[in-house]
């Protein structure tokens, strides 16, 4: 079908190849508009549509449900998004009239093979919604579980662990955290600029930019629409990632000279920043399962002025090849695949396919990856793992077993390679976890493990 005209229209096609295909926003979103000829104001409220309903799904389909004569859930998926694409605009855009985003939304239902009956519908539920008062939200004291995964569109499931984790205010945060649009958070390359230089050509281009609270190489840009579209983004002389993953890789310390092993690196993030630690000198070895994301940490070698580094499309849990088995290495980051439930502002769709039943799978991954890799640290050298999970399953939990199952490890506190301001982020255990900052970052936890000389 010859894809329709319009914001509204791309922002459909692309919500409904995410429930349908359990495709990321980010890919559907790119896929769809680069069909269409839509201008950059358009493509901004497609985005702005797509990741703010998938923020806010549960939420928007609550207040749906108070005026239709149908549950959301059971309706056929193109009304239902067409409903919470109506309904985000009517409770969460002010720019946009509401007659706009009702007729909008009606004219989406006829088109497609919808049935006669829907338009007419859509029409209704989202004229009622304009009309009706909000209800009040859910009772906090007799019901915290519903009250704060209703208001805070979070899963029903995972509110109840954090609330039994952490106590209601702390998870009132961490579900309204899935929320919030994040930051636009950099990494200076050092190996081309300084945080201050760069920050002065940024304010020179007319953009606001401050310094990360943490992270001594970060700044977050406000407003400043297309990074990749930035000439200093062509130059090499930053990456974009968000100020928790930039507290990582100095917690391995790699030095100049050193063999490196980055065990789960694409698409580059921490991979560049050991790099740039190591002043471009040294040998990293880039090891991931996907050879198509391994291009893509290639293109930002290319782009960084990066040349230490070697890709090596390999699964790090299977027997290695020959060039990872020669000698063993001096640091290995290993950055293990997990659930992705620190970083569900960025990848909102995630909220809604992940469940609790997943983290036993996830764990005997993770302490397989580990076991790999610490076969392949020589003695006295240093280990880090770290995930961007919220859960233990995932994090002490798989450190505790590999600790107390290879005695030739020990566990060391990463406060040493922290900045000062980040002595919060240390937990009683001596590892990062970001699950409680203030400072408007994702959530990631790593550990610093050495093995006995």
């Amino acid at each position: 079908m010859k894809p329709l005209p319009g914001a509204r229209a791309v922002a459909l096609d692309a919500l409904l190849s995410v429930e349908r295909t359990q495709t990321f926003a980010d890919d559907a979103l790119d896929h769809y508009i680069n069909r269409s000829a839509l201008d950059s104001r358009d493509r901004a409220l497609a985005l702005e549509l797509v990741y703010g309903i998938l923020r806010h799904q549960s939420t928007l389909d609550w207040r749906l449900d108070q005026v239709a004569t149908k549950s959301v859930a059971k309706l056929p998926a193109r009304v239902r998004m067409a409903l919470r694409l109506g309904a985000y605009q009517l409770l969460h855009l002010d720019k946009i009239p509401p007659s706009a985003a009702v007729n909008e939304s009606v004219a989406l239902m006829k088109t497609g093979g919808a049935s006669a009956h829907w338009p007419g519908f859509v029409n209704a539920v989202l004229r009622a919604l304009t009309r009706t008062p909000a209800p009040p939200w859910p009772d906090r004291e007799t019901d915290p579980v519903r009250a704060l995964s209703v208001r805070h569109a979070c899963p029903a499931w995972l509110t109840e662990r954090w609330l039994a984790r952490f106590g209601i205010q702390d998870a009132e945060t961490l579900c309204r955290a899935t929320t919030v649009v994040p930051p636009l958070t950099i990494r200076v390359n050092t190996l081309r600029t300084t945080r201050d230089a760069l920050a002065a050509r940024f304010t020179k281009l007319g953009y606001a930019v401050r310094p990360t609270k943490i992270s001594p190489v970060g700044l977050v840009l406000d407003k400043c629409g297309s990074v990749a579209e930035l000439p200093l983004f062509r130059d090499g002389a930053f990456y974009v990632e968000d100020e928790a993953a930039q507290l990582v890789a100095p917690i391995v310390d790699p030095q100049p000279g050193e063999l490196v092993l980055d065990a789960c690196a694409a698409p580059g993030g921490k991979t560049t920043h050991l790099a740039a630690l190591m002043q471009n000198n040294g040998e990293l070895f880039a090891v991931d399962s996907s050879a198509a994301r391994l291009r893509l940490l290639e293109d930002n070698c290319r782009r960084l002025g990066i040349g230490i580094i070697r890709t090596i499309p390999a699964d790090i849990a299977s027997p290695l090849p020959p060039s990872l088995r020669e000698r063993p290495f001096d640091r290995i980051l290993l950055d293990a695949p997990c659930s992705g439930l620190g970083v569900l502002r960025r990848h909102p769709e995630g909220k809604w396919r992940k469940k609790a039943e997943a983290f036993s799978q996830h764990q005997a991954l993770q302490r397989q990856l580990l076991e790999q890799a610490g076969n392949r640290l020589r003695p006295g050298g240093v280990l880090v793992y770290s995930t961007c999970s919220s859960e233990p399953e995932e994090n002490e939990q798989v450190i505790d077993q590999f600790c107390k199952e290879h005695k030739e490890f020990r566990r060391e506190s990463v406060a040493p390679w922290l900045p000062e301001p980040g002595s919060s982020l240390v937990t009683s255990q001596g590892d990062l976890s970001t699950v409680r900052n203030n400072d408007s970052m994702d959530v990631f936890f790593a550990a610093r493990l050495r093995k006995a000389s």
